[in-house]
C-alpha cells in the first residue's frame, strides 16, 4: 500500500474553506497544495466534496511553517517526502537547510571581519576606461597569472573584447581586484575573498554592503528561529501522521 494513501480520516472533518480561513489563504491554494503532494490525498464526501482531517490541517500548517525556514522548494520537497513515507529524504533536506544557514553565518562573519578593508578601497582614482590584464597586473603589482587564478576562483569576472577575446577590466572590476588584493595580503583564502565579493556585488558596492550588515544578520536570525518553529511543527506532524497510518488518530 502506498503510505501516501494510507491515512485514516477520523476525528474532526474540514472543508477546504476551513483550512484556508485558518491560514489566510485561498481555498484554491489548499486544493493546489493537495494536488502537488504537500497534503495527503483527501477523502470525498457522498456529495463529492473534499473531506479533510486533522492530519491534513496539520500538514498545511507544517508546510506553511517550513516555507520561511527553508523556502518554497525545500519546504515542498520535505512535505512530499514525509507524505510518501520517506522520512530520511525529508530530514536530509532539513539538514541541507541548516548547513546553508551555517555557511551564510560564516560568510557574514567573514564580511564583517573585513568590513574595514572595504572602506579602505578608494572610490576615486579608478580608471575611466577598461584595462587590459597586463595593465591591471602592473597596477596591483601582481602577475597576469595571479589575475587569471582569481578569475577561476570567481573573484574577478572580466568581460571579453568581442573582436580579440582579450580580457577587459571595467572600473568595477578594478575595484574588485583592489579589494581582493587587499584581502589577499591580509592572508584571506581565495574562497573567502570570492564569498565577500559576491556579497559586495549583490549589495551594489562596498558602502551599501557595510550599511546592510545588521539587516543581513537580522534576516539570518529570523531564518534560524523559523527553523526552530518548523522543526516543532514537522515533529508534531510526523507523530500525527504515524498515528493516523496505524489507525490510532
Amino acid at each position: 500500500m502506498n503510505p501516501q494513501t494510507a491515512v485514516q480520516v477520523t476525528g474532526e472533518r474540514y472543508r477546504p474553506v476551513h483550512l484556508a480561513r485558518e491560514h489566510g489563504i485561498s481555498t484554491q491554494a489548499v486544493r493546489n497544495y493537495e494536488r502537488d503532494g504537500l497534503l495527503p490525498p483527501a477523502g470525498r464526501t457522498a456529495g463529492g466534496y473534499r473531506d479533510y482531517s486533522d492530519v491534513h490541517r496539520h500538514a498545511l500548517g507544517t508546510y506553511l511553517a517550513l516555507v520561511p525556514a527553508y523556502g518554497y522548494a525545500a519546504g515542498a520537497e520535505i512535505m512530499r517526502a514525509v507524505n510518501r513515507g520517506d522520512v530520511d529524504s525529508a530530514l536530509r533536506a532539513v539538514d541541507r537547510g541548516h548547513a546553508q544557514l551555517l555557511r551564510d553565518r560564516e560568510t557574514l562573519d567573514a564580511v564583517e571581519a573585513t568590513a574595514d578593508a572595504l572602506g579602505r578601497v578608494p572610490a576615486d582614482g579608478l580608471p575611466d576606461r577598461p584595462l587590459a590584464i597586463g595593465h591591471l597586473a602592473h597596477r596591483l603589482g601582481v602577475s597576469p597569472a595571479t589575475l587569471r587564478k582569481w578569475e577561476r576562483a570567481g573573484i574577478l569576472r572580466p568581460a571579453r573584447d568581442p573582436g580579440t577575446g582579450h580580457r577587459r577590466y571595467t572600473p568595477g572590476d578594478v575595484r574588485d581586484a583592489e579589494l581582493a588584493h587587499l584581502l589577499r595580503r591580509g592572508g584571506n583564502p581565495l574562497g573567502h575573498i570570492s564569498a565577500v565579493l559576491d556579497q559586495v556585488r549583490d549589495a551594489g558596492g562596498p558602502e551599501p554592503l557595510a550599511r546592510s550588515l545588521d539587516d543581513w544578520r537580522r534576516r539570518l536570525t529570523e531564518r534560524g528561529l523559523a527553523m526552530l518553529t518548523a522543526a516543532g511543527a514537522l515533529a508534531a506532524y510526523l507523530r500525527l501522521l504515524d498515528a493516523a497510518r496505524h489507525g490510532d488518530a
